[in-house]
């Protein structure tokens, strides 16, 4: 083990740690800085005398200073900014603000603020975190891989930047996602940041305005497609197998053709998983379940409408009818529960042009006479039809729940779940204070952006994010201590039923169908013990003992605290 990596390596178990830098190297070595906060006597011994100011700051007022740099900017992307300059420079003293404020600031480092990094990024990035691979590098991507200097690697997020968000084609200005999830993998769940990659798969982009940009980053050309395309990605997998042959690799906003078929195609070749479909279907099967409780009914009693039928819908429905399976509901049964509503309509076996995606998601012509349907329909005849018992958006359009469609489901539902999920806040299906107008107050409603707390008949309606942040991280956590070879779809529906048992009857009565964000690294404790427990009885992961097995997930939970350095 090189000496850089030991002294990682004692810092992520919070032990004394052997530093073999001195000076401006230690400070600039934003896994090692501590800024103020080093001692007098590692000053002298690190040869860092004058070189900071003189008073010693503990961790503790370090987190106060930067909360009062932070709160001091007014604007979102400003304090995001901010932010990712503190992650540039000391990567303790960011994850210990992020993580005793992850309320606060969850809403900046990832989704919505994000959302607007992603869209200027090659005006605001000052740091260019991660690895970049392009066309130009074909044959030599494990070279890349290694010019990163990383020794070890556990977890990957890869993007290739075309469905950023819902706001479509980013180019390399994708790369603030797998960057913000990582961060939350390591905040929400204590998995150290050294272990961590983000990888930009630029390929180009098709956004033209992005292309004409004289100050623009990334890859100028039409993004890439077709036989070439794969073959990077081929190559990509390979080359993490050879340099990273213990890594996780999460797929991260690549659009739905590409992220379905990629999945499909590598998911048993190397453990990786893709978070808008299996994450995303993990949350919302989180959610769905919480609310059955609430109400009393099982799952095998709901009917679902979506509205949306792109990689997050079609997730969402795979998820939805993986857990009705395993209640042993017949086929027929599952089918005719899900009806998909996309741009061109209700998704059906008949419709002219289907794509081959939205196929398994389809109804047959006896599940449209079933439920009275007919092509042509809108959406609130459609409620009326179905009369679903939960409302689903994936669409990414803005105001499509229309009150109509929501009255429908009003009259129907004795209690309507709504949950508009497309982020950011400005593509939301419909905001929660109309839902709950046009309802009468009784919609239970989750969304994919924060919303304040509503007030209703006099008392606090508290509307629960059904964010992705509640699974991937402990999910992560789990597979990376299991050492699984797999990530199957049965771990994401045991993370989901975790989730669900952690809400509590008081978030419930509140209207909240999630835990709190302040929650999150308890969440993801629970949910990793739950994904290796399973992996583990699965055969697909290390045999630990039950108390073996928490212990070990335990240990692999870092804390952003600092440890005492003795010199190399």
């Amino acid at each position: 083990m090189s000496t850089l990596r030991a002294a990682y390596a004692a810092v992520r178990a919070g032990t004394q740690a052997p530093v073999p830098l001195r000076g401006l190297d230690l400070l600039g070595d934003e896994i090692l800085n501590k800024d103020a906060a080093f001692t007098l006597e590692e000053r002298d011994a690190f040869g860092l005398r004058g070189l900071l100011p003189a008073n010693v700051l503990g961790i503790e007022d370090q987190v106060a200073l930067e909360l009062e740099h932070v709160r001091r900017k007014a604007d979102p992307l400003e304090r995001y900014i901010g932010l990712a300059a503190l992650l540039d420079r000391n990567e303790t003293l960011f994850y210990r603000v992020l993580v005793d404020h992850l309320d606060e600031f969850l809403p900046i480092v990832y989704t919505p603020t994000v959302g607007l990094a992603c869209q200027r990024f090659s005006h605001i990035v000052r740091y260019t975190r991660g690895v970049w691979i392009t066309p130009d590098d074909a044959g030599r991507v494990a070279e890349v891989l290694r010019n990163a200097g990383q020794e070890d690697v556990r977890l990957i997020v890869i993007t290739d930047n075309e469905r950023i968000l819902g706001l479509g084609d980013q180019g390399c200005g994708g790369m603030p996602i797998p960057i913000g999830k990582l961060a939350l993998y390591s905040g929400g769940a204590g998995i150290y940041p050294a272990l961590t990659m983000p990888i930009s798969l630029d390929v180009g982009t098709d956004n033209a305005t992005l292309r004409d940009d004289p100050f623009y980053l990334g890859w100028r050309h039409a993004r890439l497609r077709g036989d070439a395309y794969d073959d990077l990605v081929e190559e990509f997998v390979e080359a993490v197998l050879e340099v990273y042959p213990h890594a996780i690799v999460q797929w991260e906003d690549f659009k739905q053709h590409n992220a379905i078929r990629l999945l499909d195609r590598y998911r048993r070749r190397i453990a990786s998983f893709n978070d808008d479909i299996q994450g995303t279907g993990g949350v919302v099967l989180a959610g769905i379940l919480a609310a059955c409780r609430h109400l009393g009914e099982p799952l095998s009693a709901q009917r679902f409408l979506m509205l949306g039928a792109g990689a997050a819908g079609v997730g969402i429905s795979r998820t939805i009818r993986a857990a009705m399976r395993t209640d042993g509901m017949p086929e027929d049964a599952i089918r005719r529960a899900i009806v998909h509503v996309d741009s061109s309509g209700i998704v059906h076996v008949d419709r002219p042009g289907l794509d081959d995606d939205k196929v398994h998601v389809a109804l047959d012509a006896s599940d449209m006479a079933a439920h009275g349907l007919a092509h042509g329909m809108d959406l609130a005849e459609i409620v009326e039809a179905v009369k679903p018992s939960f409302l689903i958006g994936t669409s990414g359009t803005p105001g499509a729940f229309t009150r109509e469609a929501i009255e429908a489901m009003g009259r129907h539902a004795r209690t309507p779940i709504v949950m508009p999920l497309s982020n950011p806040t400005d593509k939301t299906e419909a905001l929660p204070g109309d839902i709950l107008a046009w309802t009468g107050g009784r919609a239970l409603i989750a969304t994919g952006s924060p919303f304040a707390p509503i007030t209703v008949d006099g008392g606090q309606r508290v509307i629960g994010q059904a964010n992705n942040v509640f699974i991937f991280p402990g999910l992560g956590l789990g597979c990376i201590v299991a050492e699984v070879r797999e990530i199957t779809d049965d771990l994401f529906l045991v993370a989901a039923r975790t989730l669900a048992e952690l809400v509590s009857a008081d978030r419930l009565a509140v209207g909240a169908l999630y835990p709190p964000v302040g929650d999150l690294r308890t969440v993801s404790r629970a949910i990793a013990l739950a994904v290796a427990r399973t992996a583990r009885d699965a055969g697909a992961g290390r045999a630990y003992h039950d108390e073996q097995l928490e212990a070990a997930v335990d240990a692999a939970m870092w804390y952003p605290e600092y440890v005492r350095y003795e010199p190399v």
